[in-house]
């Protein structure tokens, strides 16, 4: 039996989650993706045959690097999440980790997940998902501000956090709650994006297959 795909993941945990927080907050939610899916793709947000932009980073153990030095002329897939307080996120980094880095190391492609954390919130979502890939964090969203992708959660939404006993801005570098969307970047060895996959919702995500798929046509070229 193969393993279930990131969307059968989720969907189980959605149902013990509903489950759990009942149906007011499950509401909020809901109408928060709904609200996501219907304002759509952010006009500015990167798309296929732009220049991959960089910024300054920092490496779990809070080292300074920067996005051009984390590529280093391979051709990478780019992985954007909102942080090692999302279950979703965790849920789709241990897929990666399973699926998708036996199949980029075979075809000399790297994957590398960014999130506004801090470092200490990067090495959480390390030990999380049992990562051995580039796990970095982007202070105040530089690199994603780049690429066109940040939001961050409703009022109601963070109201409904608060409940819960969680705030996004306690675990994000600069301390504000802003957040990238859940994204997928496939970069050349140019340094050129060749395939773009962002998702306003939060609940849904690149299956690995996908970013295979992708990585298989731009080599097929």
């Amino acid at each position: 039996m193969s393993a279930p795909s990131i969307a059968q993941q989720i969907d189980d945990f959605n149902t013990g989650f509903e489950a759990q927080i009942g149906d007011r907050l499950a509401g909020v939610f809901g109408g928060e993706q709904a609200d996501l899916r219907g304002a759509g793709v952010p006009d500015g947000a990167l798309g296929v045959g732009a220049s991959a932009p960089d910024a300054a980073l920092l490496a779990v153990d809070g080292s300074e690097t920067s996005f051009s030095d984390a590529r280093d002329g391979k051709a990478a897939v780019v992985v954007f999440y909102r942080g090692a307080w999302c279950p979703y996120c965790n849920i789709t980094l241990r897929a990666y980790q399973e699926k998708l880095v036996p199949a980029l190391h075979e075809r000399g492609a790297t994957l590398i997940a960014v999130s506004p954390q801090t470092p200490d919130g990067s090495s959480q979502s390390v030990t999380n998902g049992s990562l051995d890939f580039t796990v970095l964090s982007d202070p105040g969203n530089r690199l994603a501000d780049q690429f066109g992708i940040v939001t961050e959660p409703s009022a109601a939404a963070r109201a409904a956090h608060t409940e819960l006993g969680f705030d996004v801005a306690d675990s994000n570098a600069d301390e504000s709650a802003r957040i990238p969307f859940p994204s997928v970047y496939v970069i050349d060895e140019a340094g050129v994006v060749r395939f773009a996959d962002v998702h306003v919702d939060y609940t849904t995500r690149t299956e690995p297959e996908e970013i295979i798929a992708a990585l298989e046509r731009i080599r097929g070229e």
